[in-house]
């Protein structure tokens, strides 16, 4: 692996601000003191992808995994911290490296059914961003999508559809054509298999491996299936409102969790050699990122929670070569 990852985080933070709405502006105007709400999306969020790797992140709905898929493809900005590109920072990139580096990392959304414009043809989906960036001339523009189709196991045939036209798992394959037409390097998969059906997921899944080793793939996969982010990763990062708690590669993390939520989210989790054992789902409610706790965030649901973790937030430290984990336990 190159000592420089492809792409990284550091100390990402992400807001957003709730506008009052018309009781609230009404509200003020009576003399109360209502104020707009801020929603803790991200909070210091580090990540590294490294080149060739496929990096999942899993968690509970809400905990930031999708905002921070869309400020690595560069769909929204982060509040502050910085992306890094091959390690430059990419918000100073200008000109030709600033627009190769927008196109080299792509994003494949959950429901290709609202992702795909239902308006445009196949053909125009898919050959619309290659042809305006000047990847493909027009002349070649027709062999290029025939192309991406059959990598993606699609009939160039069906070129002239519209999105409507195909199943699911087909829509989900134009959306990766889409994603592969402009040659990028790194592909994030926001819950790329979540809308599928179960027979379809594992077509989807080795339809990613297969691409990933013909066309030199980095994926940053996003998931809450554990099953799946346990078959496709190299590595797992594990977020709880808003930060990681856990990084570590694949086979040790599931072998030996080590952060308290971690450890009670693979317990959740349904595996065939465990039929007999009864499956309970994490104690207590996820904290509104309107208002998280103070201290580790995890404390409220945690139970090995001590006075500190109630004010401390735990750093983010090697417990071992190549595992990182948030919890003051391993610094007791």
């Amino acid at each position: 692996m190159e000592a420089t990852p492809l792409l990284a985080a550091e100390r990402i933070d992400k807001r957003f601000e709730r506008r009052l709405d018309f009781a609230g502006r009404l509200a003020v105007k009576l003399g109360a003191a209502p104020s707009n709400e801020t929603v803790h999306a991200l909070d210091g969020v580090s990540l590294a992808v490294r080149r060739g790797e496929v990096l999942g992140v899993v968690g509970e709905s809400g905990c930031g995994k999708s905002t921070l898929g869309r400020i690595l493809a560069g769909i929204m900005p982060a509040s502050s911290g910085r992306i890094l590109w091959q390690g430059a920072d990419r918000d100073r990139l200008t000109g030709t490296e600033r627009r190769t580096v927008k196109l080299a990392v792509q994003m494949v959304f959950q429901d290709p059914a609202s992702s795909l414009n239902p308006r445009m043809r196949v053909a125009d989906i898919i050959g619309e961003a290659p042809l305006v960036h000047g990847q493909v001339t027009r002349a070649e523009l027709d062999d290029y999508i025939d192309t991406i189709l059959r990598d993606v196991g699609l009939d160039p045939a069906m070129k002239q559809r519209y999105p409507h036209q195909f199943s699911g798992g087909q829509r989900q394959r134009i959306g990766i054509a889409r994603a592969l037409a402009v040659e990028p390097q790194c592909i994030i998969a926001d819950e790329a298999v979540a809308a599928l059906d179960v027979s379809i997921r594992a077509q989807i899944i080795n339809l990613f491996d297969e691409l990933r080793q013909k066309r030199d793939l980095t994926y940053l996969f996003i998931s809450h299936d554990l099953g799946i982010v346990r078959f496709i990763a190299d590595r797992v990062v594990v977020m709880y409102l808003g930060r990681v708690v856990e990084s570590a590669p694949t086979s040790a993390l599931f072998a030996a969790p080590n952060h308290p939520y971690t450890v009670a989210l693979l317990a959740g989790a349904p595996r065939l050699e465990d039929r007999k054992r009864a499956f309970a789902a994490i104690e207590g409610e996820i904290p509104s990122p309107l208002n998280p706790p103070r201290g580790c965030h995890f404390h409220p649901r945690c139970p090995h929670v001590m006075a500190r973790c109630r004010e401390e937030a735990p750093r983010l430290s090697e417990i071992a070569p190549g595992r990182l984990s948030a919890c003051h336990l391993n610094q007791a």
